[in-house]
């Protein structure tokens, strides 16, 4: 019985901390650690259904021994009242019932002996049920820890990528990267600004030639000017 039990809490040694350290995957490892213990559950479960079925048969043996015993002693007793009541012989009665006592006591000490046998699978079977409820136990323990182990985890791998992915920008590069950039910004903007003021003086320029051309010619003001002296309404110039 002793070599069922043997491995059933191997994970929960100390032994195992240091063994899984070292393990390329210690989810794996545990989940196999689960598995075994389980087997070793169901093995525990079957020898437990046997115990206690022997307890059950040993008991009820004893229980029809004991029966079998109290009922030979009454046997004896009628035979003997029998006797004294002159229905039977009484020597016959007597000797019958010494052999109906021999049978009684045969009886009670097999009763006895089931009775012992009895007791001492009930124990074993009590011890066992035992360990398999802390065998229970331990499994339902670890197969919690290990749902927390797994998130944990997927977790740690997660955030693993990420620092690799971080590890590998160099931060000095990428701050000149950025100053850079707003150089070349700001080149650009002020690129944008002298184009502007270009274009805005091109079209000031472009406005004043086109006043220029759009204004009246000289022969034909001088015509207006003359126009105006025949009406009467300039003074002909002095010496003409």
């Amino acid at each position: 019985m002793a070599g069922i039990f043997s491995r059933l809490f191997k994970i929960g040694q100390s032994e195992v901390h240091a063994v899984v350290d070292q393990l390329e995957d210690p989810i794996k490892m545990t989940e196999q650690g689960i598995r075994d213990l389980k087997k070793d559950l169901a093995e525990a479960m079957q020898s437990l259904a046997q115990i206690k079925g022997l307890a059950i048969r040993l008991k009820k043996e004893s229980d029809d021994a004991l029966k079998l015993s109290q009922d030979y002693e009454r046997k004896a007793m009628l035979l003997i009242q029998r006797a004294q009541n002159g229905e039977i012989d009484a020597q016959k009665a007597e000797q019958l019932a010494m052999e109906v006592l021999n049978e009684k006591q045969s009886f009670e000490k097999r009763a006895l002996q089931l009775q012992t046998e009895y007791q001492a699978q009930n124990g074993m079977s009590q011890q066992l049920q035992h360990k398999v409820d802390e065998l229970r136990k331990t499994i339902s323990t670890y197969e919690n820890e290990l749902v927390t182990l797994r998130a944990r985890a997927k977790t740690a791998s997660s955030m693993k990528k990420i620092n690799q992915q971080l590890s590998r920008i160099d931060s000095s590069s990428t701050i000149a990267m950025l100053e850079k950039m707003k150089q070349k910004v700001s080149e650009e903007e002020s690129l944008a600004t002298a184009y502007g003021d270009i274009a805005a003086q091109n079209a000031s320029i472009e406005v004043r030639v086109n006043e220029a051309l759009a204004s009246p010619s000289m022969d034909s003001k001088r015509s207006l000017e003359d126009l105006k002296r025949k009406m009467g309404l300039l003074p002909f110039p002095t010496g003409s």
